[in-house]
């Protein structure tokens, strides 16, 4: 049998992140730099997952889904046309503001040669006062927004909400967004790593120059009919986001409870977002991925939280 796997985070340095990855939960990043991404379960031709211990020690997620389909995500993806795993799962920690942007939807997509990508944001942690910004203000046309453009006023016209922990929000390709500072969040979103960015608040990167901007592209992708959105709390039995691409659900256990996940013969990923618990035999904690593969028996399909804990259950839908 084989258990539950952990794969070796991919960090990235970005000129809004910061150190909470390793404050908030735990981890040694690799240097001093500002790391505002932590990649954990990866396909990406530049950047590629690796399991970590066990007997599949030091094979690629990419690996794993050309030649262990069957055994590691389920008969059900035998034929799943995607030559690559097709999700990617995130840290992210916010320290400052990230770019005004929007990801093209799958028909513009094409036409700018760029990748469809659809998200989901969870907060796991917003410092009091954060901010994150998704879609326009009521009535704000697309002239009124080019104006305030050009005119360097773009927040004014951007819809803006304070998140509380817990709260998620689902990101359609084409919603304009950027999250604010202060927030320490778990993404779930397509294998696709095309963003335009439309205005970055005036600063340089990380080389000290001003980063590219996608004006043209982004206009041509910005769904100017989204207005003001809400964040979201999980239903009453924890279901999140289930879209064509991915299935969440959220999961409270107190110390001591159980949980037995569904669906025998598929993989699920678990993250955890707080406290610690015992995931297929394995013990987990605050911040930790584990893919449990789809031949792993129901016997051993069992969270136990060993103090109070909350997860994300991650499936393909």
């Amino acid at each position: 049998m084989i258990p539950p796997l952990r794969f070796l985070p991919l960090y990235q340095t970005r000129v809004w992140g910061g150190r909470h990855i390793e404050s908030l939960l735990g981890r040694a990043l690799p240097d001093a730099q500002p790391y505002g991404e932590s990649w954990e379960l990866c396909d990406r031709a530049e950047a590629q997952s690796i399991v970590k211990g066990g007997p599949l020690d030091g094979k690629t997620l990419h690996k794993l889904w050309s030649t262990h389909r069957v055994e590691i995500f389920g008969h059900r993806f035998a034929n799943y046309t995607a030559v690559r795993f097709p999700i990617l799962l995130k840290i992210l920690d916010c320290c400052d503001k990230l770019s005004l942007q929007v990801h093209p939807p799958a028909a513009v997509a094409a036409l700018l040669k760029g990748e469809p990508k659809t998200e989901m944001w969870f907060v796991a942690h917003a410092d009091a006062g954060a901010l994150l910004y998704a879609g326009l203000k009521r009535g704000v046309t697309r002239e009124a927004f080019e104006h305030a453009l050009a005119a360097g006023t773009v927040a004014d016209v951007i819809h803006s909400i304070k998140p509380q922990r817990g709260d998620f929000m689902f990101v359609e390709s084409g919603r304009l967004h950027a999250l604010g500072a202060g927030l320490l969040i778990y993404e779930i979103q397509q294998n696709s790593d095309t963003t335009y960015r439309v205005f970055d608040w005036n600063r340089v990167g990380l080389d000290g120059k001003p980063r590219a901007m996608h004006v043209a592209e982004s206009l041509a992708c910005i769904d100017f009919n989204d207005f003001e959105p809400a964040m979201q709390s999980p239903a009453s039995d924890g279901a999140m986001v289930r879209c064509d691409y991915f299935d969440t659900h959220w999961r409270q256990l107190k110390a001591g409870q159980t949980h037995t996940l569904e669906r025998e013969g598929e993989f699920v990923c678990i993250a955890l977002t707080r406290g610690s618990a015992n995931i297929g035999g394995q013990s987990a904690c605050t911040g930790d991925f584990l893919l449990l593969p789809a031949s792993m028996p129901q016997s051993n399909r069992t969270i136990e939280a060993s103090e109070d804990s909350e997860f994300l259950e991650i499936r393909l839908p």
